[in-house]
């Protein structure tokens, strides 16, 4: 089940992790590295591939009112957007010393999508209240994975390199 089944949630944004596929990780690391961020995440629907590998999860952030899908995506189809991503992010990187970035980014034939999700109000009523969405969740998991992957976070809506130099 996706997090788009769940009527408590609006998708938000996309964001990517770019990866080689040979740093795909365990889906028992990844539980194991995103419950030691914060022991209120909620991890949901998790699949893995027949070697162990995360194929696809949720994650709920009852304190940051969010929750996540995260997908896993391989082949010519991540090998062209990486390449069409580093043309678009080149200025920015360049500006900000992530050219290596851009080296790397080349060479990623695999992603995660993290599908960013923010938890409506209730009563519904309440939506004209100040935003609660806190995207303090969304950029510790981006760059979990991007460290568990070696890899680069990308939020494509913006053409920004998320991780840290």
């Amino acid at each position: 089940m996706s997090m788009f089944e769940d009527r408590r949630y609006r998708w938000r944004e996309t964001y990517l992790v770019l990866f080689r596929s040979s740093r795909r990780p365990k889906l028992k690391k990844v539980q194991e590295t995103l419950s030691a961020i914060n022991k209120n995440y909620q991890l949901l629907n998790l699949s893995a591939d027949k070697q162990g590998r995360l194929e696809s999860m949720s994650l709920i952030s009852p304190d940051d009112f969010a929750a996540m899908d995260i997908c896993y995506v391989s082949g010519a189809e991540v090998l062209e957007q990486a390449a069409s991503l580093a043309q678009d992010l080149r200025p920015a990187a360049i500006e900000a010393n992530l050219e290596d970035h851009l080296e790397r980014l080349v060479q990623c034939d695999a992603r995660f999508d993290v599908l960013h999700f923010e938890q409506l109000p209730d009563p519904p009523e309440d939506a004209d209240e100040e935003e609660l969405l806190d995207p303090s969740a969304l950029l510790l998991v981006l760059g979990a994975l991007a460290r568990l992957t070696d890899g680069i976070a990308v939020d494509p809506q913006s053409g920004t390199i998320l991780n840290e130099q």
